[in-house]
């Protein structure tokens, strides 16, 4: 195991140094920091626990975690990932500053200044879209509050990304939609907001592959936004399916899928039209069973909770950064057979 003497030899640096920039005691050159750190990931440095804990008992680290609200089922496992995780931390005397907000920017800025006025020292959100949310995230960075994005991303400082790459999976669920169905295809995509990069980028991958690999499919112009909400799904896919009678396939990027997916029976269209969903919340999985769902794709939620918690206290309490800036959860395909 690498010993603090080795990192310093390495380094070129004092074991005094490598100690402050290990265990953020006193300021130390950013160059010099980075090349420690840099140092002690390639040996592997494992810090003594019983060391790490009694110091981080004496930090008080307070971290912040904003969601969605879990009227999308979705969040609620995210949530049971993030609860597993501030669990673990307790003992590191590390809490854990739970929020869940609408889709609203203003909100999301008056909750991250309500967390920093808190005294966090980082945070995990998932961003609401917007410029205003990337000049929060970078000014939280520039006062050495580091920011980790779950579920979805946003061009910004933060320090690492846990999440699904939409991009690819919405060129999944054309591949799976266009192995799936046959003759000519008419696809009307609901979406939850323009304002969620994870939503646009899904249909982005969708239709980037549709154009390039099945001259078959046409998408539908017209993208419906339901906001996340099954009621406005419903009404909103009744009427675009009322106003489209050509339809005969539907991809949902985001949640309100038992809403939508009820605005098919009651039309009596469940024979007549393919859907392809995301998750495997229990009302979607029973749809599937049904054979309502043609197929979904998953992503891990509970993940999405825990990994962002986990590399922001290593970060925070040992000084790891994330190996990799974007941290891919994997894409898993459920079917009625399989689910």
């Amino acid at each position: 195991m690498a010993t603090m003497k080795e990192i310093a030899a390495l380094s070129g640096v004092s074991r005094g140094t490598v100690d402050r920039v290990l265990n953020h005691r006193g300021s130390v050159n950013p160059k010099t920091a980075a090349r420690v750190l840099e140092v002690a990931e390639k040996l592997n440095y494992q810090p003594n626990k019983a060391g790490l804990m009694l110091a981080a008992q004496k930090k008080n680290l307070k971290i912040g975690v904003i969601l969605f609200q879990d009227t999308n089922p979705f969040f609620q496992e995210v949530l049971q990932g993030v609860y597993a995780k501030a669990e673990e931390l307790l003992g590191y005397n590390c809490q854990v500053l739970i929020r869940q907000v609408s889709f609203d920017e203003n909100c999301q800025k008056t909750t991250i200044r309500e967390l920093e006025q808190d005294g966090i020292h980082g945070l995990v959100i998932s961003p609401f879209n917007a410029p205003s949310i990337v000049s929060e995230i970078n000014r939280l960075c520039e006062k050495g509050i580091p920011v980790i994005t779950t579920n979805t991303d946003i061009s910004s400082r933060r320090l690492a990304y846990v999440g699904s790459n939409y991009f690819l999976s919405g060129q999944t669920a054309a591949g799976l939609l266009g192995r799936m169905t046959f003759g000519e295809v008419i696809v009307g995509i609901v979406t939850g907001s323009s304002h969620i990069l994870c939503h646009t980028e899904r249909i982005a991958g969708f239709q980037s592959t549709i154009r390039e690999n099945y001259p078959n499919v046409r998408i539908l112009e017209t993208i419906i936004e339901n906001h996340d909400n099954d009621e406005e799904s419903y009404h909103k896919v009744k009427k675009l399916l009322t106003d489209h009678p050509e339809i005969n396939t539907l991809y949902f990027t985001a949640a309100g899928v038992y809403g939508g997916c009820q605005a098919v029976l009651s039309l009596e269209l469940s024979e007549k039209i393919k859907i392809f969903t995301y998750d495997s919340v229990e009302t979607t999985a029973e749809l599937i069973r049904q054979g309502v769902i043609t197929a979904t794709i998953c992503q891990q939620p509970f993940l999405q909770g825990f990994r962002p918690l986990e590399l922001l206290s290593r970060y925070l309490l040992e000084g790891i950064a994330p190996e990799s800036e974007f941290q891919y959860v994997d894409i898993d395909i459920r079917i009625r057979e399989n689910i």
